[in-house]
């Protein structure tokens, strides 16, 4: 996997203070909530019912964080590559089709002008496909294991992050019914209480009928128009065609290998049971204020113009012990020894964070 590829995948959850160790709400509900006017709580719980569930689907993500939208081409502030994958979820569109059934067995392929990239896991098995760059990554993890989605987001990845981060800080309100592709949810909003947060609520849109999340969106503070959102366009249930999660590497692809079914408990974050490798993130602070910090040397600023011309110097600022960009909704510190720190805080709370 590429060592930049974790910054997106880290971006995203973080804007509803991801991977955050809080406990989900405890009362589960036993009766279907279709039909009657649920809790908050009732919602919340049907979210587990969706574990196994078997669908396919088109999820659309929308950004608009404030930045401008990224430059490409030849050029002395072009940003390509690992740079662009990087900083791309902060500004671009992307369109995705779903395809899962059940836990284990998930595909994930997303759609740009004259490439794709997919991710698709069966079992233990975990294919990653960048069809501009012709590379493929086979990982394998340990049995039970999340799969990595190297940068990918769906409703339910970003509203179980959300559920996890419900603490006394947050304000839950009472489901209102929405229709999202065709299905009737409840939608609640979850708005935090503390300052020092850049978010001003998170909305979630849960299918009456199954539990799944169908959309996700994320309001800045002080903003009414969505600031991320991620929802399902179209939505069908039953279990995709068995072909979907088989993968094989087109021929003159470079195929690189992993195997990581060996990794004990010991060697997993503590976000799940993903194993390390060294250039995952950790985590600090608590509920909103969730800071991830990627190690040194896992994003490469020469791709992003380390210089007075370059792309960096255009979208940061020099800040103290580096340079900082804050959106509306999520702030990226770019720290002189090379450390990255990334969450929905100002940029002074990363600065903290980093010392």
């Amino acid at each position: 996997m590429k060592k930049s590829a974790w910054l997106p995948a880290v971006i995203a959850p973080v804007v509803v203070a991801g991977a955050v160790a809080a406990p989900m709400i405890a009362n589960a509900a036993n009766d279907p909530i279709a039909g009657t006017h649920p809790s908050a709580a009732d919602v919340i719980a049907s979210i587990a019912k969706s574990s196994d569930a078997r669908y396919s689907g088109k999820v659309a993500q929308t950004s608009d964080l404030g930045l401008p939208e990224l430059p490409t081409g030849s050029g002395g502030s072009s940003l390509e590559g690992d740079a662009s994958d990087a900083l791309g979820l902060l500004t671009a569109s992307h369109t995705a089709r779903v395809y899962v059934d059940g836990a284990d067995k998930q595909r994930v392929q997303v759609i740009q002008q004259l490439a794709e990239q997919d991710v698709v896991r069966n079992g233990q098995d975990v294919w990653t496909w960048d069809s501009k760059a012709r590379t493929a990554t086979h990982v394998t993890l340990p049995a039970d294991a999340t799969a990595p989605t190297d940068g990918t987001t769906t409703p339910a990845d970003l509203a179980k992050r959300a559920v996890e981060a419900i603490t006394p800080t947050t304000t839950v309100s009472v489901p209102t019914r929405v229709r999202v592709a065709g299905h009737d949810a409840w939608q609640i909003a979850l708005t935090p209480k503390g300052a020092d947060t850049l978010v001003g609520s998170v909305r979630l849109a849960v299918d009456q009928q199954t539990g799944l999340p169908l959309r996700v969106t994320i309001a800045a503070k002080g903003q009414h128009d969505p600031a991320v959102q991620v929802g399902f366009t179209s939505l069908d249930y039953g279990a995709p065609a068995a072909r979907l999660f088989d993968f094989t590497p087109p021929a003159g692809a470079k195929v690189q290998t992993k195997d990581l079914s060996d990794a004990g408990s010991h060697d997993r974050t503590h976000t799940g049971s993903r194993a390390r490798t060294g250039a995952e993130p950790t985590f600090s602070g608590t509920g909103w204020q969730t800071v991830a910090e990627l190690p040194a040397g896992t994003v490469d600023r020469s791709a992003l113009g380390d210089d007075a011309s370059g792309l960096l110097s255009q979208l940061t600022k020099p800040v103290d012990g580096g340079r900082a960009v804050q959106t509306s909704l999520v702030s990226v510190y770019l720290a002189d020894d090379g450390r990255v720190l990334a969450g929905a805080v100002p940029v002074s709370v990363l600065v903290a964070a980093a010392k």
